[in-house]
């Protein structure tokens, strides 16, 4: 058979436990044997990445800065726990987060609905698609701990010396504290990513924050969103027939959560990554959320928005068999190869990441499924059937 030629390779990161063995499975059944694969290769694998003392991970955001589009594993953010359990150096840094700094941009995430699967909320008819900040606030802060007697201020510098110097809190015991940033260009550039991708899919823009409380950081997160829109997408939306509302953080979950869907739903960092998880729970599983992480001068990083999914992967290594849904992963395969053939003008590359997504939703409106998935099947006549990790990537490549 002949394979699909690519032209310009695609960054490969490789990830963390059951989804590092998926991540194989799914080479070998679903792309290998219908595509020449091109990558440029590197394992973000904890073990690489304390053997490397993370210099791995800056080195795949580099490459995909150079190389356009990348396709990347979940992989583990280590807490003492797994420090002990891996034998690591340290509790390194949040793979995502490094390689979000360095893009910077914004991460769209969109259930993947398929017909037989009944969200949880079923006034959702139509996708939540979340769009995250990818810069800065917890992800990048700085934090110690503070002892009993000790003073936290907040000093900001130029050149000259002190500038300003803020008291955070005298501490009568101990403590901790922690001192977070964002950047006004890197905010604009959100703010725009969302503006301009809700154009594109007709959607109306919700962003959320909490100025009431956050009267400086916040509030300056919905004035820079503010002055993007008014000076460079009202009139768009207005003849799209769309709108854009901020409102405060709270006040939107309730709006999403009585919504029908249809809406670009835009989150701070923090909230976009527990929100983003609520909506994809709410739609049947961790496991049918696409991510992208689109950066502002046009570089792609697909990925999964779930964790290595440890459970079934210490199943994995005791023989037993596990049922776990790979859906994500594969869309972050597809994802990449369309987004490559679209830049190269690889047609007939492009065409397989849809021919892909196709016999993944055809398996599972037929009543195959990981086990995730099975008390969420409700269609007319179809007999929702288990399957194992394996047999549920054979059942789509049967259909490829």
């Amino acid at each position: 058979m002949n394979r699909i030629k690519m032209t310009t390779p695609i960054v490969e990161m490789d990830g963390d436990e059951m989804t590092r063995v998926l991540w194989r499975w799914i080479k070998q059944l679903l792309i290998e044997p219908y595509v020449d694969l091109r990558t440029e290769y590197y394992d973000l694998g904890l073990p690489e990445r304390d053997r490397t003392d993370d210099a791995v991970t800056t080195a795949a955001a580099e490459a995909t800065r150079r190389l356009g589009v990348a396709v990347k594993c979940a992989t583990i953010t280590p807490n003492a726990q797994r420090v002990e359990e891996y034998g690591l150096k340290k509790m390194w840094k949040s793979p995502n987060g490094t390689i979000r700094r360095i893009l910077d941009g914004t991460v769209f995430r969109e259930p993947i609905l398929i017909e037989g699967i009944t969200p949880y909320l079923p006034g959702w008819r139509k996708p939540v698609v979340l769009a995250r900040h990818a810069y800065g606030d917890v992800y990048n802060a700085v934090e110690c701990r503070v002892r009993a007697g000790q003073t936290a201020y907040l000093v900001v510098e130029d050149k000259d010396g002190e500038v300003s110097r803020l008291k955070v809190h005298g501490f009568d015991g101990d403590g901790i504290v922690q001192g977070m940033h964002n950047l006004d260009g890197s905010i604009a550039s959100f703010a725009r990513s969302c503006f301009g991708y809700a154009l594109e899919r007709r959607l109306p823009v919700w962003f959320g924050a909490k100025d009431t409380i956050s009267k400086i950081y916040d509030h300056r997160f919905k004035d820079i969103f503010d002055e993007v829109y008014r000076s460079e997408y009202a009139e768009k939306f207005a003849g799209a027939g769309i709108e854009y509302l901020y409102t405060l953080i709270d006040d939107a979950v309730a709006r999403v959560v009585r919504s029908e869907g249809g809406v670009l739903w835009a989150c701070k960092n923090y909230d976009g990554d527990v929100m983003s998880d609520m909506v994809a729970t709410a739609c049947g599983s961790l496991g049918m959320m696409s991510s992208v992480l689109v950066s502002p001068d046009g570089k792609y990083e697909y990925e999964a928005a779930h964790g290595t999914v440890t459970r079934h992967y210490y199943k994995y290594l005791k023989g037993e068999e596990t049922s776990t849904n790979s859906v994500a992963t594969i869309w972050a395969w597809s994802g990449a190869l369309r987004k490559r053939g679209e830049l190269d003008g690889n047609t007939a590359l492009a065409d397989f990441a849809d021919r892909l997504e196709r016999a993944v939703v055809d398996a599972i409106s037929s009543g195959c499924m990981t086990g995730d998935l099975v008390p969420l099947f409700r269609r007319e006549g179809v007999q929702a059937r288990k399957l194992s990790s394996r047999a549920f990537l054979q059942e789509v490549a049967a259909r490829l």
